[in-house]
């Protein structure tokens, strides 16, 4: 269960904020039925699930500007967040693409 505690708190928001710092990151997601998320103290991080248990893995969800291969970001955010995690296993799932900014997309 994904849920209260200082450490796994702390752990997630940590995760967020590597995650959501990469530009071609549109935004953490829930996934279809919302369930990807930590429970916070008074409030709910959609898009990260860190359970309180170390052996199960951290679970990111992102959706994703289009422009850089996917497979070269989901490479990158997961080396991010593994150094942040440490041995707990990661899974990350990109639910969706977006059209990225206007200036990072290319012209035909």
């Amino acid at each position: 269960m994904s849920g209260p505690g200082p450490e796994t708190d702390a752990l997630a928001l940590a995760v967020a904020e590597v995650v959501v710092a990469d530009p071609a990151v549109a935004r953490l997601d829930g996934g279809v039925f919302g369930d990807v998320a930590t429970h916070l103290a008074g409030r709910k991080l959609v898009g990260v699930r860190v359970d309180t248990d170390p052996a199960r893995p951290v679970e990111v969800g992102v959706v994703l500007h289009l422009g850089t291969p996917i497979p070269v970001v989901v490479a990158g955010l997961r080396a991010r967040v593994a150094r942040v995690v440490g041995a707990r296993p990661v899974d990350l799932t990109v639910s969706d693409v977006v059209p990225g900014p206007v200036d990072a997309m290319v012209e035909l």
